[in-house]
């Protein structure tokens, strides 16, 4: 069966429930006091949500999602929610692939925007979250790092994200802020896989997100650098349209965007949207 047929049954399957998921994000991506009035509306039909729902999320998203999927769980009885976390250009291409999903939680609009231009968004993404760039040092900063210039030290080993997944993305548009040249000694997947590179000590250096420093602990050591002013990320999150249990998809979403869900995101590090 081509690729054409299949969408053309899929498309025909979830026209209702794309035109309802549409509805709740443009509700769940109002002001505060509305995210507040979706989440106590996902609360009383708590006992109607039942299932699995599979979350396809930006690596950067890992500890703060891990904890939110745990408290739907909580408070909805008879939910599992299911996580593969990952460079956004992959899971994106996951998605479009017809890998099964019910929601997409990207590190950019450039990752979201590969999902939506396939048609396999329902509704529109709303932006829930933001992300700033940081240095993450060996513990201690041995090599006394202090600026993002000084990581073009050709004594240093620097490991920088791909250039086709955001945080890449994004430290790139940050050192051509800088008007400097670095060359990395690898580039790596994800975040976590080039911050992994400095826990290991098999670097120097990373460029990587705020929050995956933060959660690192003290196996590394965060140096702000202003360039990263320049190349903050808005993180997009969507139900998919060919989600499978859209009603559970749309309240983790609600969650993700209730006070509840922006304070677990805050004390991980990330910027309000």
């Amino acid at each position: 069966m081509t690729r054409s047929v299949r969408r053309t049954r899929r498309m025909l399957k979830v026209t209702g429930a794309g035109a309802a998921a549409l509805l709740a994000l443009s509700a769940c991506s109002s002001s505060d006091s509305d995210s507040g009035k979706t989440s106590d509306s996902s609360a009383s039909a708590s006992d109607k949500l039942s299932g699995e729902v599979t979350v396809f999320a930006a690596a950067s998203l890992k500890e703060s999602f891990t904890t939110l999927g745990k408290e739907f769980e909580k408070e909805h009885p008879g939910t599992k929610v299911t996580f593969s976390f990952g460079g956004s250009d992959a899971l994106a291409a996951s998605i479009t692939g017809g890998a099964p999903a019910d929601v997409f939680a990207s590190a950019s609009p450039k990752t979201m925007k590969i999902v939506t231009d396939a048609g396999d968004a329902a509704g529109t993404p709303a932006t829930f979250v933001r992300n700033q760039l940081q240095i993450a040092t060996l513990p201690g900063n041995p090599d006394k790092i202090a600026s993002l210039k000084d990581l073009t030290e050709s004594d240093l080993k620097v490991v920088l994200c791909d250039r086709t997944v955001p945080c890449g993305a994004a430290a790139e548009k940050a050192i051509e802020a800088g008007k400097l040249k670095l060359t990395p000694v690898s580039y790596e997947e994800d975040v976590k896989s080039a911050l992994n590179k400095v826990v290991l000590k098999e670097a120097d250096a990373a460029v990587v997100y705020k929050t995956d420093v933060k959660a690192a602990g003290d196996k590394v050591e965060g140096v702000e650098f202003p360039e990263s002013a320049d190349a903050v990320n808005d993180y997009p999150i969507t139900v998919l349209k060919e989600s499978q249990n859209s009603d559970a998809a749309k309240a983790f979403i609600a969650l993700v965007q209730s006070a509840e869900g922006q304070k677990v995101l805050s004390e991980a590090g990330f910027l309000q949207p």
